[in-house]
């Protein structure tokens, strides 16, 4: 039987298209307010899957519009009545509800400081839309698993439509809209060998650098819900810092690289790594020793790098029902965690 997750997955290419054009106003409205309002910087406000998309979003936004960007944590209006000054600033929220109190209350919290308000939601109308300047339908559709796919995706993507309209980068919005095209190649790629070589590991890494790390954290969390598996996320550079003291024979270690100015690095740190004796597998070509896993190129590193989740939706779903798992429903989590 196909699960709600792995149905979810397939529409991701479809999901993209919908937002780009149900959404185009909206995006290209939030787009203008940021470039009148010039903001000093930007926060973000999301917790799980979403605060991994806005992850993703602060190295885009440093990288293209030169703007700081920090993640606040939710608890800092809901639990100890606390504000920023937010007059030079703007504030994005991410939530597939729309409705988590602590997130509603920062965001609330932002506007009444004199942020520009975005939310970038699945849910319209929604206490978290309603708190919003300019509130964005990711227009992700229904998503019955519990583990976010699509949401993800389009939450990121709606963040990175803002942003090439804010920064009227040409060569970012030409990527978006052919963007779809290449999700639809995306689903069908096939990453049998590591599951293949996984076997009975009990833990793994997953690296990335940039816009990636976003990526690999987002992959890491999607182990833990879906196969009740260890899965850590590092910078492929903070990984030589510690962290690799505890990589021996066959430990395995996924890396997410993308096609920017990263990708030597990054290609250096897997095949140090592989040399090392462990289990390295990544998403490039020109590896020496790690093992290449298959990605699709979109056309600009933003892109590229969003994309690579999307094979691994698919490996994981197939991995965790391969361990006996139900994807759709895992133990001890529910769709909408609603956090004070």
């Amino acid at each position: 039987m196909t699960t709600h997750m792995r149905q979810e997955i397939n529409e991701i290419p479809d999901a993209a298209s919908r937002l780009l054009s149900r959404s185009h106003d909206t995006l290209q409205a939030a787009g203008k307010a940021l470039r009148e309002r010039d903001p000093a910087f930007l926060i973000t406000i999301a917790r799980g899957s979403s605060d991994h998309a806005a992850h993703f979003l602060k190295y885009a936004i440093e990288q293209q519009a030169g703007r700081a960007v920090a993640s606040i944590g939710p608890s800092l209006a809901s639990i100890y009545g606390k504000s920023l000054k937010l007059d030079q600033a703007a504030a994005i929220s991410i939530s597939q509800s729309g409705k988590s109190p602590d997130i509603v209350a920062l965001a609330q919290s932002a506007a009444a400081s004199g942020a520009l308000t975005i939310s970038l939601t699945n849910t319209q109308p929604s206490p978290l839309s309603d708190a919003s300047a300019h509130a964005v339908d990711i227009n992700a559709g229904p998503e019955l698993a519990v583990a976010a796919t699509k949401s993800f995706f389009n939450s990121v993507l709606a963040g990175l439509a803002i942003l090439s309209e804010w920064t009227a980068d040409a060569d970012l919005q030409r990527s978006i809209q052919q963007l779809p095209e290449k999700l639809a190649q995306a689903v069908t790629l096939d990453w049998h060998e590591l599951a293949a070589e996984l076997g009975e590991a009990e833990s793994l890494y997953m690296l990335g650098r940039g816009p990636s790390l976003a990526i690999a954290s987002e992959a890491a969390l999607k182990f833990k819900e879906t196969s009740e598996m260890h899965a850590e996320a590092y910078s492929s550079a903070e990984v030589l810092h510690g962290p690799v003291a505890l990589v021996d024979r066959r430990f395995p270690v996924v890396t997410f690289a993308a096609r920017d100015a990263a990708l030597s690095s990054v290609l250096a740190t897997a095949d140090g790594l592989a040399k090392k004796g462990a289990l390295a597998f990544i998403t490039a070509d020109g590896a020496a020793h790690a093992r290449r896993l298959p990605f699709v190129e979109t056309g600009h590193p933003l892109t590229d790098s969003l994309a690579l989740i999307v094979p691994f939706y698919g490996f994981v779903e197939a991995w965790s029902r391969s361990r006996g798992f139900n994807p759709d429903a895992p133990p001890a989590l529910k769709k909408v965690t609603e956090t004070h």
